[in-house]
């Protein structure tokens, strides 16, 4: 199987072959940045998740779905882990996964915009996700993957995470916006 034969051209875009791909989370990554003490950037990853790509004949019709498991959160500090779990943030024990599902899929010049709603502690707004195509290849085993990734960015307090620290010097402990990123391998199934 070539690459070649796991791509089209639609105007002037080169696109996956429609059907059904099953994100592979072995080699996709869920991650979000948010600034500490108005300084620093950090980064957490969440280790659990899936998902479904279906791409279509028309690339309007495609549509995403996921599930991140909210308990898989890792910022590589196990106590500020804990404290995300926990009910001031995440409330991993009564929301045990964000959900995204999208609505719309459009084209923005050369690039692509999924229309999504996202779902973080039982809070469910709308985000816009821009989404980059980055190819298609044959694996080893004769499997058909492709490659995407997408980013949005959200105000956390819009989902009631709202806890924060008023800091000594002025400003806050927190960030209120948070930048989502996702880098996905899927297989077609």
């Amino acid at each position: 199987m070539a690459n070649a034969t796991l791509l089209r051209t639609l105007d002037d875009l080169t696109l996956p072959l429609a059907g059904t791909y099953r994100v592979d989370a072995a080699h996709s990554s869920v991650e979000c940045v948010v600034r500490h003490m108005g300084l620093a950037k950090v980064r957490a990853r969440f280790d659990d998740f899936e998902g479904t790509i279906q791409v279509g004949e028309r690339p309007e019709d495609s549509r995403v779905d996921a599930s991140v498991r909210t308990a898989s959160i890792d910022t590589r500090d196990e106590k500020r882990d804990a404290h995300l779990r926990g009910p001031d943030f995440l409330d991993a024990e009564r929301y045990p996964t964000i959900e995204l599902h999208s609505s719309r899929v459009h084209r923005v010049g050369k690039r692509w915009q999924a229309d999504a709603d996202l779902t973080i502690c039982g809070v469910t707004r709308p985000v816009k996700l821009d989404v980059e195509f980055e190819g298609a290849a044959p694996d080893p085993w004769g499997n058909a993957r492709i490659g995407c990734s997408a980013t949005t960015e959200v105000n956390r307090e819009d989902f009631g995470l709202t806890w924060n620290q008023v800091l000594e010097t002025g400003g806050w402990l927190v960030g209120k916006e948070v930048r989502i990123e996702i880098s996905v391998e899927a297989v077609r199934e």
